[in-house]
């Protein structure tokens, strides 16, 4: 070899290691699936996003329950690449129905799995300490997180929590006999004040500890291993500095994301130019650190602007220094007429979301190839 081109090519290589060994997942004892999907994530993040859509496969606008069904399927063919489940009913209800809510779960998982789509989770957690569910009341509920973390009077309760998820999890046993790879995104939206470990009911020590003691419990103590850790704020962040306000270290995350519903048209306000500041802070403090990127929550309630994936979503998204792994926009009620955030039968956004459905940018679960490979 000519010399000139060794001392070329060999920095060149080191730097190819070095950023492949800085991409690894914090568990590194994770299934060679989860190994696979997270790198499958992040390569396809160069040039696409996965679209994903909030309890999408379980029920929709006027109905629930249909086996394969799903609003989005219904209007251009083909699922969702990511398919968002919730954890919330394993928590605050009765053994039974625990149980029933566990293998529902379940089978939506290894169904999405088996169609070749992906599962993240969200955990709309029941305080574990006082009356009420996961959001925060004045008048009924207590500030949990200082009770569960180590040292808590409610730790041991948390203890036995965890156990239950890591049961759960370890039963998402797919037919070809491989543990179902998940995006596990537990306490999210923290910076706000509406859930019971939101910013005003922890300190940033607290919060931090939780987190740690959570992933470490599943990974290290409970042997948890198809687990993608995501940490995801709302959109209450202008700088690194604030995004990072509450992060544990990225010794104990795999995933950065935000949730922004506030810039993208919630009642009516649009701030397109700051909702392109933040996805740049969270995709660029990802990139630097190996960590794969997300728009874990957006969306439009009643879709009522006609143009909003295109015009809105897509170009907040295909700007420069932006890259996503995935988008994911909330639920469509059942009953609700107006709660939803993907077009339905016969809804007038459509022509819209078929243009969204169609750009090379956005990938659905039709357009998936092999991703826990």
């Amino acid at each position: 070899m000519n010399l000139k081109y060794f001392f070329i090519i060999l920095p060149m290589l080191l730097v190819g290691q070095a950023i492949a060994q800085q991409r690894n997942l914090i568990d590194p004892l994770a299934t060679k699936e989860t190994k696979a999907l997270f790198d499958n994530l992040y390569k396809l993040s160069e040039k696409h996003t996965l679209f994903g859509h909030q309890h999408a496969t379980e029920y929709g606008h006027g109905w629930s329950g249909d086996a394969d069904r799903s609003d989005v399927k219904s209007v251009v063919g083909s699922h969702p690449a990511v398919i968002g489940i919730d954890l919330s009913g394993l928590t605050g209800q009765s053994e039974a129905q625990i149980g029933k809510t566990k293998e529902h779960l379940r089978k939506n998982v290894i169904d999405t799995y088996n169609r070749g789509g992906v599962t993240t989770i969200a955990w709309h957690f029941s305080n574990p300490v006082s009356e009420g569910d996961f959001y925060w009341k004045d008048s009924v509920s207590l500030p949990a997180v200082g009770y569960i973390i180590p040292g808590g009077k409610a730790h041991d309760k948390y203890i036995k929590i965890l156990n239950d998820i890591a049961d759960w999890a370890k039963s998402l046993k797919a037919p070809d006999g491989n543990l179902v790879p998940v995006i596990f995104r537990p306490y999210h939206e923290f910076d706000g004040d509406w859930f019971w470990w939101g910013k005003s009911h922890c300190t940033v020590d607290e919060f931090k500890s939780l987190w740690k003691f959570t992933v470490s419990y599943l990974r290290d103590t409970a042997g948890v291993h198809n687990f993608i850790y995501a940490f995801s704020p709302d959109n209450l962040f202008n700088s690194e500095q604030q995004y990072l306000e509450r992060f544990p270290g990225k010794e104990w995350v795999d995933m950065l994301g935000t949730d922004n519903y506030g810039d993208m048209g919630r009642d009516g306000k649009y701030n397109l130019d700051a909702a392109i500041k933040k996805l740049r802070i969270v995709s660029a403090y990802a990139q630097k650190n190996g960590k794969l990127a997300a728009f874990t929550e957006t969306g439009l309630e009643s879709l009522t602007n006609p143009n909003w994936w295109n015009d809105v979503l897509l170009k907040v998204m295909k700007n420069d220094k932006i890259r996503m792994s995935y988008v994911l926009v909330w639920r469509n009620d059942t009953k609700s007429a107006t709660h939803f955030y993907a077009p339905y039968p016969g809804h007038p956004n459509i022509p819209d979301f078929q243009k969204f459905y169609n750009d090379p940018y956005t990938l659905f679960e039709k357009d998936l190839k092999d991703i826990y490979k």
